[in-house]
């Protein structure tokens, strides 16, 4: 059995060297794509708990907005276009990390043609407390087609 063990301990550590991504650094992917599957369903139980309990948005309109913005906008039926996030870093300081990129937004008219949707960049904060990263903030700007 604790050769088993060991055989699957080396096996997780190989693969992480090889694909040159950290524990932490798949974490916060998954928990990217987590989250934004959780906004999709419109889970705001589930949202609160990745959320910071400070959790604060600058969107792509340049308003600043926090969890009880969100979760109210969420229950008077509003209904967030669909988002394919691109990541393209994610730097770590100590318990934060950093994640940059782009993403494509679907439109208000809800074009389901990729081509068609809003380019973003965006950079969303983690803060790992007690263990368990959350999303501490996030900012989110259109930019013109590339």
């Amino acid at each position: 059995m604790k050769t088993l063990c060991l055989f699957f301990i080396n096996c997780t550590l190989i693969t992480t060297l090889a694909f040159g991504q950290s524990i932490d650094e798949m974490e916060i992917r998954k928990l990217e794509k987590h989250w934004t599957e959780l906004l999709d369903k419109g889970d705001t139980t589930a949202l609160l708990k990745i959320w910071s309990e400070n959790y604060v948005v600058n969107n792509p309109n340049g308003k600043i907005v926090t969890p009880k913005d969100i979760v109210a906008l969420m229950k008077s039926g509003h209904k967030f276009p669909a988002v394919k996030r691109i990541i393209e870093n994610i730097t770590f300081n100590q318990d934060i990390a950093v994640v940059m990129g782009k993403e494509l937004q679907q439109p208000s008219d809800m074009n389901p043609n990729s081509e068609e949707w809003i380019p973003r960049r965006f950079t969303n904060v983690w803060i790992k407390n007690k263990n368990v990263w959350q999303l501490a903030a996030r900012q989110s700007s259109k930019i013109g087609v590339e």
